[in-house]
């Protein structure tokens, strides 16, 4: 019991963007760390779901399928999340986890209704909102990359075309001109 309490205290706060996955291309929580984050069993978290289940339409929540949980935990070097959710014959996890979004995790508090569940919600929100700025600002230095790149490709064919200009200039003061028929200086007898 002191061991979830630990890891209750863990996942709070700051450090709950880390337990935020990207699964079918939507950020998402699974329910055993939101069982942590609020305080209570995954067990008990999954009960409350299945009683409220139209409260979690497909966008809220969605069951994990065994492709996807393996390639979760192939991922995550963490013990903690691979050793707790082996299916297993002896009291392990029967069922894949459930994923829930940003707005599932916020029903969650509702479905759950304890005052640590309300203020947890809040900092799930805040988690995911600031995860949604880092990949902003992340496509938006992509972008200005992308930019001073192009900015970078047209200066340097720019001074490509200007060396080629000088080198030609340089070649043709180096190089003698060619024999070209001369016109004899001063009166010629014939000329006249």
């Amino acid at each position: 019991m002191n061991e979830k309490r630990t890891k209750n205290i863990a996942l709070s706060g700051q450090n709950i963007d880390y337990a935020i996955y990207i699964i079918r291309g939507q950020r998402v929580m699974l329910d055993e760390d939101l069982a942590n984050i609020y305080g209570i069993e995954t067990r008990v978290l999954n009960q409350a779901v299945q009683r409220n289940m139209e409260r979690f339409p497909e966008e809220f929540m969605f069951r994990l399928t065994i492709e996807e949980f393996t390639n979760l935990r192939s991922q995550i070097v963490t013990s903690s999340l691979i050793s707790q959710t082996v299916i297993s014959n002896r009291g392990g996890r029967r069922k894949m986890p459930f994923a829930f979004t940003e707005h599932g995790a916020v029903m969650l508090a509702s479905v759950l209704k304890s005052k640590r569940a309300i203020q947890m919600s809040i900092e799930v929100v805040k988690a995911f909102v600031q995860l949604r700025h880092a990949v902003y600002s992340q496509k938006n230095i992509e972008k200005q990359l992308s930019e001073v790149r192009s900015f970078m490709l047209k200066q340097a064919n720019q001074t490509d075309r200007e060396f080629k200009k000088v080198w030609k200039a340089i070649e043709d003061l180096t190089n003698p001109p060619a024999d070209t028929p001369k016109n004899p200086i001063g009166f010629g007898i014939d000329n006249v």
